[in-house]
């Protein structure tokens, strides 16, 4: 039934996601080039609800928990799991108090609309995977707006989109880069349900009927733990709450 709908609405939804993408790419200019950075998210996040709630017309539902009293007079680093590329538009729109900055890939600040104007104008870090000085750069340069900004980052630690939902295990790398540009950032995980069914056959169809949950869980106590154990907390707290879904 899930394929059967989607190949169905998949077309109205590819409408909606790509028409707003189109809408808001002369708006997000405008905003950014006559009033500034705060027109300019206020337009990102109103582009990002539309596109979250795109969903609707695959009938998934949308539901992000958060049950944290987070801060935003301190830098955060929201560790999350990766499953589709529509993890990312709910995270931009239930986070945007805390200013989410992702770390995206060079080459998707070219040709797609709104999305690759935001990427470089928006605060994040573009990174070439192949040029680890150029990587390091833009980490620690996002480091320090974040440091100057109380602005939060989101980070798929995984390193890549897990097409069956099943978790892999976690790099420390971007997250160690971070800790000594900002040490006082808050470690925060962010365990993503069902996205990955979305796109179990690909681009067509996208599959109807998905629960799509987010959930924020508790910020990682870093007492006396390295990176690396600041990692490895995270990725265990993820895998316990996507293993307790699984089982419930």
């Amino acid at each position: 039934m899930n394929k059967f709908l989607g190949y169905i609405f998949t077309p109205i939804f590819y409408f909606l996601f790509f028409g707003f993408l189109c809408i808001f790419h002369p708006i997000q200019w405008i905003c950014f080039k006559l009033f500034g950075y705060k027109a300019h998210k206020i337009s990102v996040d109103i582009l990002n609800f539309f596109l979250t709630y795109s969903n609707w017309s695959l009938f998934n539902s949308v539901t992000f928990i958060n049950q944290q009293n987070l801060t935003t007079k301190q830098p955060i680093i929201f560790v999350a799991n990766h499953q589709s590329m529509y993890d990312i538009p709910g995270m931009i729109w239930y986070l945007r108090k805390h200013h989410p900055k992702f770390i995206s890939k060079i080459e998707l600040t070219k040709n797609i609309p709104s999305i690759s104007y935001n990427l470089r104008v928006g605060g994040g870090a573009n990174i070439d995977r192949k040029d680890s000085k150029q990587a390091i750069s833009e980490l620690i340069k996002l480091g320090r707006r974040m440091k100057e900004n109380n602005w939060s980052t989101v980070i798929f630690a995984e390193g890549t989109r897990a097409k069956d939902g099943k978790l892999k295990p976690f790099q420390v790398g971007g997250i160690a880069t971070l800790l000594k540009v900002v040490p006082n950032a808050l470690i925060v995980p962010i365990a993503i349900e069902n996205s990955w069914k979305i796109v179990r056959y690909g681009m067509y169809p996208l599959t109807a009927l998905n629960p799509i949950k987010w959930t924020v869980l508790a910020p990682i106590d870093q007492t006396d733990k390295n990176a690396e154990e600041i990692v490895l907390a995270t990725e265990n707290a993820i895998r316990l709450k996507l293993n307790q879904s699984r089982e419930s």
